[in-house]
Protein backbone atom coordinates (compact mmCIF):
# COMPACT_ATOMS: atom_id res chain seq x y z
CA UNK A 1 0.00 0.00 0.00
CA UNK A 2 1.52 3.04 -1.39
CA UNK A 3 1.55 6.33 1.42
CA UNK A 4 0.00 9.61 -0.23
CA UNK A 5 2.48 12.04 -1.38
CA UNK A 6 2.52 15.52 0.20
CA UNK A 7 2.07 17.93 -2.63
CA UNK A 8 4.28 20.23 -3.90
CA UNK A 9 5.22 23.01 -2.06
CA UNK A 10 3.51 25.95 -3.83
CA UNK A 11 6.04 29.04 -4.49
CA UNK A 12 5.21 32.10 -2.49
CA UNK A 13 3.27 34.87 -3.76
CA UNK A 14 5.14 37.50 -5.59
CA UNK A 15 6.03 40.31 -3.99
CA UNK A 16 6.35 43.89 -5.36
CA UNK A 17 10.12 45.03 -4.75
CA UNK A 18 9.85 48.13 -3.23
CA UNK A 19 10.07 51.11 -4.91
CA UNK A 20 13.39 52.94 -5.04
CA UNK A 21 14.12 55.91 -2.00
CA UNK A 22 16.40 58.32 -2.33
CA UNK A 23 18.90 57.77 0.33
CA UNK A 24 22.37 59.91 0.95
CA UNK A 25 24.81 57.33 -0.02
CA UNK A 26 27.74 57.01 2.96
CA UNK A 27 30.27 54.96 0.41
CA UNK A 28 30.21 57.56 -1.88
CA UNK A 29 29.97 60.71 -0.61
CA UNK A 30 32.86 63.42 -0.16
CA UNK A 31 30.90 65.73 2.13
CA UNK A 32 27.55 64.70 3.19
CA UNK A 33 26.74 61.99 0.80
CA UNK A 34 24.09 64.25 -1.01
CA UNK A 35 25.30 64.17 -4.29
CA UNK A 36 26.02 60.45 -4.12
CA UNK A 37 22.26 59.60 -3.22
CA UNK A 38 21.70 61.50 -5.85
CA UNK A 39 23.40 59.63 -8.70
CA UNK A 40 22.46 56.63 -7.28
CA UNK A 41 18.65 57.67 -7.45
CA UNK A 42 18.38 59.00 -10.89
CA UNK A 43 21.19 57.05 -12.63
CA UNK A 44 23.57 59.71 -13.09
CA UNK A 45 27.18 60.33 -13.02
CA UNK A 46 27.41 62.01 -9.05
CA UNK A 47 30.30 64.33 -10.44
CA UNK A 48 27.53 65.75 -12.85
CA UNK A 49 25.25 66.78 -9.22
CA UNK A 50 28.64 67.96 -7.55
CA UNK A 51 29.76 69.81 -10.89
CA UNK A 52 26.40 71.68 -10.84
CA UNK A 53 26.42 72.60 -6.82
CA UNK A 54 30.00 73.98 -6.48
CA UNK A 55 29.29 75.98 -9.71
CA UNK A 56 25.65 77.48 -8.54
CA UNK A 57 27.31 78.13 -4.87
CA UNK A 58 30.11 79.98 -6.18
CA UNK A 59 27.17 82.08 -8.34
CA UNK A 60 24.62 82.84 -6.13
CA UNK A 61 24.30 80.51 -3.00
CA UNK A 62 21.97 78.31 -4.09
CA UNK A 63 23.94 75.34 -4.26
CA UNK A 64 25.04 75.78 -0.91
CA UNK A 65 21.38 76.28 0.09
CA UNK A 66 20.14 73.04 -1.85
CA UNK A 67 22.81 71.32 -0.47
CA UNK A 68 22.73 71.95 3.43
CA UNK A 69 18.43 71.14 3.13
CA UNK A 70 18.84 68.13 1.61
CA UNK A 71 22.01 67.11 3.88
CA UNK A 72 19.18 68.13 6.67
CA UNK A 73 16.19 66.28 4.93
CA UNK A 74 17.53 62.90 3.09
CA UNK A 75 18.12 60.11 5.31
CA UNK A 76 21.62 58.37 4.89
CA UNK A 77 21.34 54.73 3.63
CA UNK A 78 19.79 52.49 6.14
CA UNK A 79 18.24 54.78 8.57
CA UNK A 80 14.84 56.30 8.49
CA UNK A 81 15.73 59.55 10.68
CA UNK A 82 17.12 62.34 8.97
CA UNK A 83 19.19 65.11 10.59
CA UNK A 84 16.61 67.92 10.82
CA UNK A 85 14.18 65.33 12.66
CA UNK A 86 17.30 64.19 15.19
CA UNK A 87 18.08 67.99 15.49
CA UNK A 88 14.46 69.19 16.41
CA UNK A 89 14.10 66.31 19.16
CA UNK A 90 17.15 67.38 20.93
CA UNK A 91 19.97 64.94 19.94
CA UNK A 92 22.12 67.42 17.70
CA UNK A 93 25.28 66.35 16.40
CA UNK A 94 28.01 67.43 14.14
CA UNK A 95 26.84 66.65 10.88
CA UNK A 96 23.20 68.64 11.77
CA UNK A 97 25.41 71.63 12.73
CA UNK A 98 27.36 71.31 9.50
CA UNK A 99 24.41 71.16 7.23
CA UNK A 100 22.59 74.39 9.30
CA UNK A 101 25.87 76.39 8.86
CA UNK A 102 26.35 75.59 4.69
CA UNK A 103 22.51 76.19 4.43
CA UNK A 104 23.43 79.77 6.15
CA UNK A 105 26.24 80.74 4.08
CA UNK A 106 24.62 79.99 0.95
CA UNK A 107 21.68 82.06 2.17
CA UNK A 108 24.36 84.98 2.89
CA UNK A 109 25.46 84.17 -0.72
CA UNK A 110 22.05 84.61 -1.96
CA UNK A 111 21.32 87.97 -0.61
CA UNK A 112 24.45 88.95 -1.43
CA UNK A 113 23.57 88.64 -4.95
CA UNK A 114 20.31 89.56 -5.24
CA UNK A 115 21.36 92.87 -7.26
CA UNK A 116 22.88 90.83 -9.43
CA UNK A 117 20.03 89.54 -11.75
CA UNK A 118 22.56 88.57 -14.40
CA UNK A 119 24.00 85.90 -12.49
CA UNK A 120 20.42 84.96 -11.03
CA UNK A 121 19.49 84.13 -14.18
CA UNK A 122 22.21 81.72 -15.31
CA UNK A 123 21.72 80.07 -11.42
CA UNK A 124 17.86 79.69 -12.46
CA UNK A 125 18.88 78.19 -15.99
CA UNK A 126 21.27 75.72 -14.69
CA UNK A 127 19.38 74.53 -11.81
CA UNK A 128 16.48 73.92 -14.42
CA UNK A 129 18.72 72.12 -16.55
CA UNK A 130 20.25 69.65 -14.26
CA UNK A 131 17.05 68.95 -12.67
CA UNK A 132 15.38 68.04 -16.76
CA UNK A 133 18.49 65.60 -17.49
CA UNK A 134 17.80 63.97 -13.68
CA UNK A 135 14.17 63.45 -14.63
CA UNK A 136 14.80 62.48 -18.07
CA UNK A 137 17.53 59.64 -17.01
CA UNK A 138 14.90 58.67 -14.17
CA UNK A 139 12.53 57.98 -16.35
CA UNK A 140 14.91 56.45 -19.15
CA UNK A 141 15.44 53.50 -16.92
CA UNK A 142 11.57 52.76 -15.85
CA UNK A 143 10.77 52.07 -19.22
CA UNK A 144 11.28 49.10 -21.67
CA UNK A 145 12.86 48.91 -25.09
CA UNK A 146 10.10 49.41 -27.07
CA UNK A 147 9.20 52.42 -25.17
CA UNK A 148 6.51 51.09 -22.91
CA UNK A 149 6.05 51.29 -19.19
CA UNK A 150 8.78 48.94 -17.08
CA UNK A 151 6.83 47.08 -14.84
CA UNK A 152 7.82 46.19 -10.79
CA UNK A 153 8.57 42.42 -11.81
CA UNK A 154 10.51 43.07 -14.47
CA UNK A 155 12.55 45.70 -12.99
CA UNK A 156 12.78 43.76 -10.21
CA UNK A 157 14.34 40.57 -12.03
CA UNK A 158 16.53 43.10 -14.08
CA UNK A 159 18.05 44.53 -10.44
CA UNK A 160 18.81 40.91 -9.66
CA UNK A 161 20.08 39.15 -12.52
CA UNK A 162 23.56 38.11 -12.65
CA UNK A 163 25.83 40.14 -14.35
CA UNK A 164 26.50 39.10 -18.20
CA UNK A 165 29.30 36.40 -18.59
CA UNK A 166 32.24 38.49 -20.51
CA UNK A 167 35.17 36.83 -21.89
CA UNK A 168 38.80 37.37 -20.50
CA UNK A 169 40.51 40.35 -22.23
CA UNK A 170 43.32 40.06 -24.49
CA UNK A 171 46.58 40.98 -24.49
CA UNK A 172 46.51 43.52 -26.36
CA UNK A 173 43.51 45.05 -25.16
CA UNK A 174 43.25 48.91 -23.36
CA UNK A 175 44.22 49.76 -19.45
CA UNK A 176 44.85 52.39 -17.67
CA UNK A 177 48.60 51.46 -17.26
CA UNK A 178 49.47 50.77 -20.98
CA UNK A 179 47.52 54.27 -22.42
CA UNK A 180 48.12 57.32 -21.26
CA UNK A 181 45.03 59.42 -20.42
CA UNK A 182 44.54 62.22 -22.93
CA UNK A 183 42.75 65.53 -22.31
CA UNK A 184 39.58 64.01 -22.97
CA UNK A 185 39.65 61.36 -20.59
CA UNK A 186 39.80 58.71 -23.19
CA UNK A 187 43.40 56.18 -23.23
CA UNK A 188 45.15 56.59 -26.63
CA UNK A 189 47.03 53.76 -28.07
CA UNK A 190 50.75 53.67 -27.31
CA UNK A 191 53.46 51.58 -29.63
CA UNK A 192 55.62 50.99 -26.53
CA UNK A 193 54.19 48.19 -24.99
CA UNK A 194 54.17 47.37 -21.08
CA UNK A 195 55.68 49.80 -19.11
CA UNK A 196 56.54 47.19 -16.95
CA UNK A 197 56.12 43.35 -17.08
CA UNK A 198 56.03 41.22 -20.23
CA UNK A 199 56.74 42.31 -23.53
CA UNK A 200 53.62 42.48 -26.19
CA UNK A 201 53.23 39.60 -28.42
CA UNK A 202 54.35 41.52 -31.41
CA UNK A 203 57.09 42.98 -29.81
CA UNK A 204 58.71 40.05 -27.82
CA UNK A 205 61.64 37.86 -29.46
CA UNK A 206 61.96 34.44 -30.27
CA UNK A 207 60.43 31.89 -28.15
CA UNK A 208 62.74 29.40 -26.61
CA UNK A 209 62.68 26.30 -28.36
CA UNK A 210 60.43 23.53 -27.30
CA UNK A 211 58.18 26.03 -26.34
CA UNK A 212 54.72 26.02 -29.06
CA UNK A 213 55.04 27.96 -32.15
CA UNK A 214 56.12 30.82 -33.02
CA UNK A 215 54.36 34.40 -31.76
CA UNK A 216 55.94 36.05 -34.85
CA UNK A 217 53.67 34.22 -36.55
CA UNK A 218 50.36 35.58 -35.01
CA UNK A 219 49.40 38.61 -36.53
CA UNK A 220 48.13 41.10 -33.49
CA UNK A 221 44.83 41.97 -32.70
CA UNK A 222 43.09 45.08 -33.72
CA UNK A 223 42.42 47.13 -30.22
CA UNK A 224 39.29 48.96 -30.19
CA UNK A 225 39.30 52.03 -29.54
CA UNK A 226 37.38 53.87 -26.63
CA UNK A 227 34.68 56.37 -26.63
CA UNK A 228 35.86 59.29 -28.56
CA UNK A 229 35.85 62.90 -26.21
CA UNK A 230 34.17 66.19 -26.43
CA UNK A 231 36.59 68.09 -24.41
CA UNK A 232 38.16 69.94 -27.01
CA UNK A 233 34.85 70.54 -29.18
CA UNK A 234 33.54 71.59 -25.48
CA UNK A 235 36.07 74.13 -25.34
CA UNK A 236 36.35 75.27 -28.74
CA UNK A 237 32.49 76.18 -28.43
CA UNK A 238 32.88 78.06 -24.81
CA UNK A 239 35.67 80.24 -25.84
CA UNK A 240 33.81 81.07 -28.75
CA UNK A 241 30.42 81.95 -27.14
CA UNK A 242 32.30 83.76 -24.38
CA UNK A 243 34.47 85.96 -26.83
CA UNK A 244 31.00 86.59 -28.48
CA UNK A 245 29.28 87.29 -25.48
CA UNK A 246 31.72 90.09 -24.22
CA UNK A 247 32.58 91.25 -27.22
CA UNK A 248 28.97 92.33 -28.79
CA UNK A 249 28.57 94.07 -24.72
CA UNK A 250 32.28 95.47 -24.44
CA UNK A 251 31.28 98.91 -25.88
CA UNK A 252 28.01 99.10 -24.45
CA UNK A 253 28.04 97.98 -20.61
CA UNK A 254 30.81 97.91 -18.02
CA UNK A 255 33.78 95.85 -17.30
CA UNK A 256 31.50 93.77 -14.58
CA UNK A 257 29.02 93.25 -17.22
CA UNK A 258 30.79 92.47 -20.28
CA UNK A 259 32.54 90.06 -18.72
CA UNK A 260 29.83 88.32 -16.50
CA UNK A 261 27.97 87.89 -20.07
CA UNK A 262 30.72 86.76 -21.73
CA UNK A 263 31.87 84.17 -18.78
CA UNK A 264 27.56 83.39 -18.64
CA UNK A 265 27.83 82.09 -21.91
CA UNK A 266 30.90 80.11 -21.90
CA UNK A 267 29.20 78.38 -18.53
CA UNK A 268 26.10 77.68 -20.56
CA UNK A 269 28.23 75.59 -22.91
CA UNK A 270 30.09 73.37 -20.48
CA UNK A 271 27.42 72.46 -18.71
CA UNK A 272 25.48 71.61 -22.14
CA UNK A 273 28.98 69.56 -22.09
CA UNK A 274 28.47 67.85 -19.17
CA UNK A 275 25.72 67.43 -19.47
CA UNK A 276 25.58 65.25 -22.59
CA UNK A 277 28.84 63.61 -21.85
CA UNK A 278 27.44 62.20 -19.19
CA UNK A 279 25.57 60.24 -21.80
CA UNK A 280 27.51 59.89 -24.63
CA UNK A 281 30.81 58.49 -22.99
CA UNK A 282 33.89 59.83 -20.63
CA UNK A 283 34.07 63.20 -19.15
CA UNK A 284 37.36 64.09 -19.11
CA UNK A 285 38.96 66.19 -16.28
CA UNK A 286 40.12 68.81 -18.06
CA UNK A 287 36.74 69.73 -19.27
CA UNK A 288 35.61 69.90 -15.48
CA UNK A 289 38.31 71.99 -14.20
CA UNK A 290 37.72 74.73 -17.76
CA UNK A 291 33.84 74.78 -15.43
CA UNK A 292 35.45 75.04 -12.25
CA UNK A 293 37.56 78.00 -13.17
CA UNK A 294 35.06 79.80 -15.05
CA UNK A 295 32.84 79.48 -12.43
CA UNK A 296 35.11 81.57 -10.44
CA UNK A 297 35.93 84.05 -12.71
CA UNK A 298 32.14 84.90 -13.19
CA UNK A 299 31.99 84.98 -9.56
CA UNK A 300 34.76 87.41 -9.27
CA UNK A 301 32.97 89.61 -12.50
CA UNK A 302 30.02 89.47 -10.75
CA UNK A 303 32.02 91.61 -7.80
CA UNK A 304 33.42 94.30 -9.82
CA UNK A 305 31.91 97.87 -9.71
CA UNK A 306 30.08 98.53 -12.30
CA UNK A 307 31.84 102.53 -12.67
CA UNK A 308 34.50 100.54 -14.06
CA UNK A 309 34.44 101.22 -18.15
CA UNK A 310 35.71 99.01 -20.56
CA UNK A 311 37.67 101.88 -22.40
CA UNK A 312 41.44 103.61 -20.89
CA UNK A 313 40.95 106.79 -20.91
CA UNK A 314 43.29 110.38 -19.91
CA UNK A 315 41.11 113.24 -18.71
CA UNK A 316 42.31 116.73 -16.88
CA UNK A 317 39.43 119.12 -15.62
CA UNK A 318 41.18 122.77 -14.59
CA UNK A 319 38.31 124.99 -13.47
CA UNK A 320 39.53 128.64 -12.79
CA UNK A 321 36.27 129.96 -11.04
CA UNK A 322 33.74 129.02 -8.08
CA UNK A 323 31.07 129.09 -11.05
CA UNK A 324 33.14 126.97 -13.32
CA UNK A 325 33.18 124.32 -10.78
CA UNK A 326 30.59 121.49 -11.63
CA UNK A 327 29.38 119.37 -8.86
CA UNK A 328 30.56 116.09 -9.53
CA UNK A 329 33.25 114.60 -11.91
CA UNK A 330 33.56 111.19 -12.89
CA UNK A 331 35.69 108.48 -15.06
CA UNK A 332 34.77 105.04 -15.30
CA UNK A 333 39.04 103.78 -16.52
CA UNK A 334 42.22 105.62 -16.42
CA UNK A 335 43.77 108.64 -15.03
CA UNK A 336 41.76 111.58 -14.15
CA UNK A 337 43.44 115.23 -12.78
CA UNK A 338 41.50 117.34 -11.00
CA UNK A 339 43.73 120.92 -11.16
CA UNK A 340 42.11 123.37 -8.49
CA UNK A 341 45.59 125.43 -8.39
CA UNK A 342 44.60 128.31 -10.14
CA UNK A 343 41.16 128.11 -8.29
CA UNK A 344 40.33 131.62 -6.69
CA UNK A 345 37.81 131.23 -3.76
CA UNK A 346 36.72 134.06 -1.98
CA UNK A 347 36.81 134.79 1.25
CA UNK A 348 33.68 132.93 4.14
CA UNK A 349 32.46 130.68 1.00
CA UNK A 350 32.46 127.14 0.88
CA UNK A 351 32.79 125.34 -2.95
CA UNK A 352 32.02 121.90 -2.80
CA UNK A 353 32.53 119.29 -5.70
CA UNK A 354 32.92 115.55 -6.25
CA UNK A 355 35.24 113.05 -8.10
CA UNK A 356 35.18 109.43 -9.15
CA UNK A 357 37.26 107.19 -11.12
CA UNK A 358 36.11 103.25 -11.46
CA UNK A 359 39.85 102.05 -12.01
CA UNK A 360 42.64 104.11 -12.23
CA UNK A 361 44.10 107.07 -10.25
CA UNK A 362 42.32 110.00 -9.54
CA UNK A 363 44.60 113.36 -8.51
CA UNK A 364 43.40 116.45 -7.24
CA UNK A 365 45.15 119.58 -6.80
CA UNK A 366 44.24 122.15 -4.27
CA UNK A 367 44.82 125.77 -4.18
CA UNK A 368 48.22 126.89 -1.96
CA UNK A 369 46.07 129.39 -0.03
CA UNK A 370 42.75 127.67 0.66
CA UNK A 371 41.02 125.35 3.87
CA UNK A 372 40.57 122.27 2.08
CA UNK A 373 37.94 119.26 3.92
CA UNK A 374 38.89 115.91 2.07
CA UNK A 375 36.68 112.51 2.59
CA UNK A 376 38.54 109.85 0.38
CA UNK A 377 37.05 106.46 -0.33
CA UNK A 378 39.21 103.53 -2.28
CA UNK A 379 37.39 100.26 -2.64
CA UNK A 380 40.38 98.60 -3.27
CA UNK A 381 43.76 100.83 -3.21
CA UNK A 382 45.85 103.57 -1.82
CA UNK A 383 45.30 106.99 -0.50
CA UNK A 384 48.16 109.57 -0.25
CA UNK A 385 47.10 112.92 1.20
CA UNK A 386 49.41 115.89 2.17
CA UNK A 387 52.10 115.51 4.90
CA UNK A 388 51.92 111.43 4.25
CA UNK A 389 55.47 110.42 3.66
CA UNK A 390 56.38 110.76 -0.07
CA UNK A 391 58.98 108.19 0.45
CA UNK A 392 56.32 105.62 1.71
CA UNK A 393 55.42 102.43 -0.52
CA UNK A 394 51.92 102.12 -2.20
CA UNK A 395 49.86 100.99 1.26
CA UNK A 396 47.18 98.74 -0.83
CA UNK A 397 44.38 97.48 0.90
CA UNK A 398 40.69 96.98 0.64
CA UNK A 399 37.73 99.76 2.04
CA UNK A 400 40.29 102.64 2.40
CA UNK A 401 38.06 105.88 4.10
CA UNK A 402 40.21 108.74 5.31
CA UNK A 403 38.65 112.56 6.15
CA UNK A 404 41.40 115.10 6.59
CA UNK A 405 41.53 118.65 7.08
CA UNK A 406 44.70 120.56 5.52
CA UNK A 407 44.52 124.41 6.95
CA UNK A 408 46.18 127.05 4.92
CA UNK A 409 50.31 128.39 5.26
CA UNK A 410 50.42 130.75 7.87
CA UNK A 411 50.97 134.07 6.44
CA UNK A 412 48.72 133.77 3.41
CA UNK A 413 46.19 136.08 2.63
CA UNK A 414 42.19 134.94 3.99
CA UNK A 415 40.59 132.50 1.45
CA UNK A 416 37.28 130.50 1.34
CA UNK A 417 36.91 126.39 1.90
CA UNK A 418 37.08 123.52 -0.26
CA UNK A 419 35.02 120.56 0.15
CA UNK A 420 36.28 117.65 -1.85
CA UNK A 421 34.47 113.99 -1.77
CA UNK A 422 36.98 111.88 -3.38
CA UNK A 423 35.76 107.97 -4.43
CA UNK A 424 38.09 105.51 -6.68
CA UNK A 425 36.46 102.15 -6.66
CA UNK A 426 40.14 100.44 -7.99
CA UNK A 427 42.97 102.36 -7.78
CA UNK A 428 44.90 105.45 -6.11
CA UNK A 429 43.39 108.80 -4.89
CA UNK A 430 46.10 111.62 -3.99
CA UNK A 431 45.72 114.92 -2.88
CA UNK A 432 48.47 117.44 -3.38
CA UNK A 433 48.63 120.73 -2.86
CA UNK A 434 49.78 123.57 -5.24
CA UNK A 435 53.76 125.36 -5.12
CA UNK A 436 52.19 128.55 -5.86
Amino acid sequence: MTQPTAPPPQPPPEQQPAPALLRRSPRHKVVGGVCGGLGRYCDIDPVIFRIAIGVLSVTGGIGLIFYGFAWLLIPLEGEEENEARRALSGRVDGPALVAVLVALLGCGLFLSMLGNGGTLAFSALLSLTVAGAAVWSQRRTRVTPDGGPLDAATAHAVAEAPPETKAPPTPDSPSWWRDPIVKDGTTGPVATGYLWGPADAATAGPPARGHGRDLRDTAPAARPRGPRGIGGLVFLLALVAGGLGSGLSWESQPLGTSLQIGFACAMAVFGLGLVVGSFLGRIGVGTILLTVVTAMLLAGAAVLPKEISTQWMRTEWKPVTAAAVEPRYELGSGLATLDLSRLAVPARTTVSTEAEVGAGRLKVVVPKDVTVHVTARAGLGDIRLPGDDPRGDVDVAPDRDRTHTLAPPAGGKAAGTLDLDLRVALGQVEVTRAAS
